[in-house]
């Protein structure tokens, strides 16, 4: 099987000033079966916290991940950028004045936790402000990503290039970025257009942004909640295209301001 792996290893060593922690964060909804094997795959010898924000879960999600090992987060209104917010909500309580390396990344399984280095080391090291994990540069496994869903990836990513210049090949949502850089986006969607809002919003700041090849892997239980269903796909598909109206008019016609 074709594989992406990155052995876990000492952290690089972090910029002067800069914090060297990173913390992994994991926005979940009803994943009780696949959390905690997701949270135990994590190199811990890498990462300071993995946190695993529970968006209004109805099953074990939050028990299966607090007994794995996570620090767990409470945000009971739906969508995957509340989630979001609540953890940096979180953070800024826990310690305002501290300033890690964010790694995000989701809750089913898809994303392989050893290929965290390729998403963080530039961050950490200084060589990037955010880092995309793309799936185009590296490996989807046949039958995890349906149709619609890659060529919606594909022709968003198309935009964004043609609007900033530099080439994008993916929205996806395995990424890091430090703190303080996200804080200053002043992120606002609520639901599906999170990753794609940070992406336009780091692009108008001249933000360093690289992509980083990374697989993506049948999600490992549960049931898909956005590119699986009806009522996700539509979600995604309407906040995607209202943000991209948003990138290609400018500022003043995001759809959240």
């Amino acid at each position: 099987m074709h594989s992406l792996f990155v052995r876990a290893t000492t952290p690089q060593p972090s910029v002067a000033g800069k914090s060297a922690a990173i913390d992994v964060l994991i926005p979940a909804r009803d994943e009780a079966s696949t959390i905690a094997a997701v949270v135990r795959s994590i190199p811990r010898a890498l990462v300071r916290r993995v946190i695993v924000i529970d968006n209004g879960s109805r099953d074990d999600t939050a028990r299966c991940a607090r007994d794995a090992g996570a620090i767990v987060v409470a945000a009971p209104l739906a969508g995957y950028g509340n989630a979001c917010l609540a953890a940096l909500a979180w953070l800024h309580a826990d310690d305002a004045s501290d300033d890690p390396v964010l790694a995000f990344m989701v809750a089913d399984g898809s994303d392989d936790p050893r290929e965290l280095p390729r998403i963080t080391d530039p961050v950490l090291t200084g060589r990037a402000d955010l880092v995309i994990g793309s799936r185009s540069r590296g490996f989807i496994e046949p039958g995890a990503m349906p149709p619609w869903q890659r060529g919606g990836s594909l022709f968003a990513a198309a935009v964004l290039t043609a609007r900033f210049g530099s080439q994008v090949t993916d929205l996806g949502p395995f990424r890091a970025i430090r703190r303080s850089t996200l804080d200053a986006l002043d992120m606002r969607d609520p639901t599906y257009g999170w990753t794609l809002e940070m992406q336009i919003k780091a692009a108008r700041a001249s933000l360093r942004i690289t992509e980083a090849p990374v697989a993506w892997r049948h999600r490992r239980g549960g049931t898909p909640k956005v590119a699986g269903t009806l009522r996700g796909t539509l979600g995604a598909t309407r906040a995607i295209l209202a943000w991209l109206d948003g990138a290609v008019r400018g500022p003043a016609h995001d759809p959240i301001r």
